[in-house]
């Protein structure tokens, strides 16, 4: 039987909250205008000058997209479609860009309950997953977790939610 592990999401978000306020995903380039998608909704046109839920476009072209994002300017370009920008948090605040790979894939290395892993985003998923092995590797003890059934392209299968005691990107200190 496969066995794959929910980890809490919401705790991950909690970790990165004060980081994390905005984030723009840039579809398409034009002259003075841009097509985003802002804090995963719809997508929208922007031209120069315009403001969207706090997001203004300051310029724009077929190569690159600079706008104005929680007080701080910022140059997307089109391999640059997830940008997370710092908030209001406290005084650390950090910036993070994550970049698509040649297949549109954004991955990187990540720590859990400080051991270093590898992760892929699937930016339609709304759990942290993790197999096994890299869960035994964590030290997860994820069969003292709350067993639940979940849905994959294979059917259905056994999955276990447990809380993580941390959870770090590689590129936030």
């Amino acid at each position: 039987m496969q066995v794959k592990f929910l980890l809490g999401w919401l705790m991950s978000l909690l970790a990165v909250s004060a980081l994390a306020e905005t984030c723009v995903n840039v579809a398409g380039l034009f002259n003075n205008k841009a097509l985003v998608m802002i804090n995963g909704g719809a997508p929208c046109s922007l031209s120069a000058g315009k403001t969207v839920a706090g997001v203004k476009l300051i310029s724009a072209n077929s190569e690159a997209a600079t706008f104005m994002m929680e007080g701080k300017r910022q140059m997307l370009k089109m391999g640059q479609p997830a940008s997370v920008t710092g908030g209001t948090g406290p005084a650390n605040n950090h910036s993070v860009s994550l970049y698509a790979d040649s297949y549109g894939h954004f991955s990187g290395n990540l720590s859990i309950n400080g051991v270093s892993l590898k992760y892929l985003v699937d930016t339609g998923a709304t759990t942290i997953a993790l197999n096994s092995g890299d869960a035994k590797y964590a030290k997860i003890d994820y069969e003292k977790g709350e067993r639940v059934p979940i849905s994959t392209a294979n059917g259905i299968i056994t999955a276990y939610l447990v809380t993580l005691n941390t959870v770090k990107l590689a590129a936030l200190p």
